[in-house]
């Protein structure tokens, strides 16, 4: 097969960067005087920039309705403090942007530096870069670097080397930088010119995500040759994905990328691996605020829908789409990370997403990870995607959890130490171990490795035990045995990057306070303050599944039993992660306790937690706790969003401030 390119490919072997340079900076009114035309007098000190920049700052999720240049107009509008403004960017003149640490965590929305490109920026500097932005970055020539010295360089008039640019990189992403973009990269390829490296690493004792990669490294692409003896960290290669999947709030920007590159009649290999969804934008009329309706955004996000329903059946791809209940659409059939693990994935697979929170599925001892717009239009035709070996951090884990304790706590307690709020664990695999483990449901595993992304991980993997073999059987009616063999197992002596050790007794309830899922703190430290709440959410990938519907009915019965009702002022909303998360909660009589309880019940959809559905917040001053995974400033709306856990969310709307379920 060849490609049908339409882009040059010459190798760059040196860059000449113009523009002013943005200094991102916690000041606003310094911010304000850059974005007014006037370049400061002297540099910022890196403790005055802006850490943990998120994509939903850089390009918010109403943003995301368009998939094309229009996205420049409307680069950084979301970043805290309101400063930025449309086309401010586009049309300050800027080359350069400067950040401090963690610039892009979050979403994996390729829109986010599409949106700095489009804007004319050609470098993006930070003290530290999240792994799926800068990838992001890689795929469509938009230079990264963490060398604060170069500036002075570029202000001076430089033409820099290449190699500033891809020093420490894998000998791929060092490639694909020095073509310009991965698009340009596969061009160089397939016509001869470039060879992604042998992979020659003798056989070693490997982690369980390196074992993985191993099976499916790509040896012989048109041979159809996978498979290696062994990989080690930081050997660069394509693998062969097992499962691809994309929901509307990416696919037509993907395909938009796959047309442009291969010719508007080129087919996606192997459709039968390949999934789309309508999962995120299912109930965005309810909220979408009357400035935006007339912005015509609503218009322009039912175009997401359409479009990718009209490539699903071009490609004949499978589409879990809305679901009608009464002749009346409720809803989405489920989120998608929540169906993967019901229906697709398997022990030993690579599963790639446009999500950030593909990482998910994770809890069936598969290697599932986020990949870009770019990323999945080049997968869509090869089955291949590009990675270096990431470094594996073990945590072996122990004990069993207090009674009002989740696993949501323990990763809100991981998420807060050091090692994670420092940027030290950005691209690591996050490998949960141990009989702690053992012990706890597949549910409460998937809250784990869905929020590994939280830390700036790659992903999380836990390996696959009779636990996930008994579900697979019951939920799809697999064959025991064959689940068993496709069972992974990490080496006796495999070497990890960092080892920690966690008792899951020490762990007490937490909460992550507003902006930032690494914020957080024992909720016990609210006690003396409590924080009045508006809005309690019970939802998402993450808060969605089966043992949180659990949890929200366990102390919403004993409320019920007490004759409690929800705070006054206060909305509880409990959202299923999936159509059969809802029957599970229907069967169990959740339902009718639930609306009892004067509950808002929202059919499955990401909803709330991308701002777009009932649970959002309309006002700065407004509260929420929720059992989402992130909240980046803006991410559920304007106001203050504070994580807990089911059963802490669930209590708070009884006491109308954040509690412990002890306080039911």
């Amino acid at each position: 097969m060849d490609y049908a390119f339409r882009m040059p490919f010459l190798r760059r072997k040196s860059v000449k960067i113009q523009g002013r340079t943005l200094w991102l900076t916690q000041d606003l009114e310094t911010l304000a005087t850059q974005l007014r035309g006037n370049d400061l007098p002297s540099r910022p000190e890196p403790d005055a920039l802006i850490d943990n920049i998120s994509t939903d700052e850089l390009t918010p999720g109403w943003v995301c309705y368009y998939f094309d240049e229009t996205l420049a107009r409307y680069c950084l509008v979301g970043l805290r403090g309101g400063k930025v403004e449309r086309d401010a960017i586009k049309n300050g003149g800027f080359g350069v942007i400067v950040s401090g640490r963690s610039k892009g965590c979050g979403s994996s929305r390729e829109t986010a530096p599409y949106s700095e490109r489009e804007s004319g920026v050609q470098l993006v500097v930070a003290r530290s870069i999240e792994k799926i932005y800068r990838q992001n970055c890689q795929n469509i020539g938009l230079l990264t670097s963490t060398d604060f010295g170069i500036i002075d360089r570029i202000e001076r008039g430089e033409e820099l080397p290449i190699e500033e640019f891809t020093r420490g990189l894998d000998r791929i992403s060092a490639d694909v930088v020095e073509y310009g973009g991965l698009f340009n990269y596969n061009k160089a390829r397939l016509a001869g010119e470039v060879t992604p490296p042998a992979i020659e690493t003798p056989a070693r004792p490997m982690t369980l995500c390196e074992k993985i990669i191993a099976k499916h490294a790509i040896v012989d692409a048109k041979a159809g040759l996978v498979g290696v003896p062994a990989v080690r960290p930081g050997d660069s290669l394509f693998v062969r994905s097992s499962v691809r999947f994309s929901h509307e709030y990416v696919t037509p920007m993907a395909e938009s990328l796959f047309a442009a590159a291969l010719g508007k009649d080129a087919k996606v290999s192997h459709p039968e691996s390949v999934f789309a969804f309508r999962d995120h934008l299912t109930f965005l009329d309810l909220v979408m605020p009357k400035k935006h309706v007339e912005m015509g955004l609503k218009e322009q996000a039912a175009k997401l829908e359409t479009v990718q329903a009209a490539f699903a059946k071009k490609q004949s791809i499978k589409l879990y789409g809305e679901v009608k209940r009464d002749g009346k659409t409720v809803g989405s059939e489920a989120i998608c990370h929540n169906k993967v693990i019901e229906e697709l994935a398997l022990p030993g697979d690579i599963v790639t997403g446009t999500d950030s929170h593909t990482c998910m599925a994770g809890s069936l001892g598969c290697f599932a990870f986020g990949v870009g717009s770019t990323d999945m239009a080049n997968a869509w035709y090869t089955r291949d995607v590009r990675l270096a070996v990431p470094e594996t951090v073990r945590f072996v884990v122990t004990g069993e959890l207090r009674s009002g304790v989740t696993a949501k706590d323990v990763m809100l307690f991981l998420l807060a130490q050091p090692f994670w709020r420092s940027g030290d664990g950005i691209g690591k695999v996050l490998e949960f171990t141990g009989p702690g483990i053992a012990a706890l449901p597949l549910d409460e595993r998937s809250t784990l490795t869905n929020m590994a992304v939280e830390a700036g991980g790659f992903t999380g993997i836990i390996e696959a035990d009779e636990v996930v073999v008994q579900y697979l059987v019951t939920q799809r009616g697999l064959d025991a045995d064959a689940v068993r063999a496709r069972i992974v197992k990490a080496d006796e002596g495999a070497s990890y990057a960092h080892s920690f050790d966690v008792d899951l007794s020490s762990i007490e309830a937490m909460v992550a306070t507003p902006g930032d899922p690494r914020n957080g703190v024992p909720l016990r430290h609210l006690a003396d303050t409590p924080i009045k709440i508006d809005i309690a959410y019970g939802g998402s990938c993450t808060g969605g599944k089966k043992t949180d519907m659990d949890m929200y009915a366990s102390v919403l019965q004993r409320a019920h039993d007490q004759g409690k009702k929800l705070a006054a002022g206060v909305h509880l909303y409990i959202q299923f992660g999936s159509q059969d998360i809802r029957r599970y909660a229907e069967e169990r009589g959740y339902i009718a306790l639930f609306e009892a309880m004067g509950v808002e019940l929202v059919d499955p959809s990401c909803g709330a937690c991308i701002k777009a559905g009932p649970g959002v917040s309309f006002t700065e001053s407004e509260v929420t706790v929720s059992a989402i995974n992130r909240n980046f400033p803006g991410r559920s709306g304007p106001g203050q969003v504070y994580l807990a856990s089911p059963l802490v969310v669930a209590a708070s709307a009884i006491a109308g401030t954040i509690v412990s379920p002890d306080a039911v």
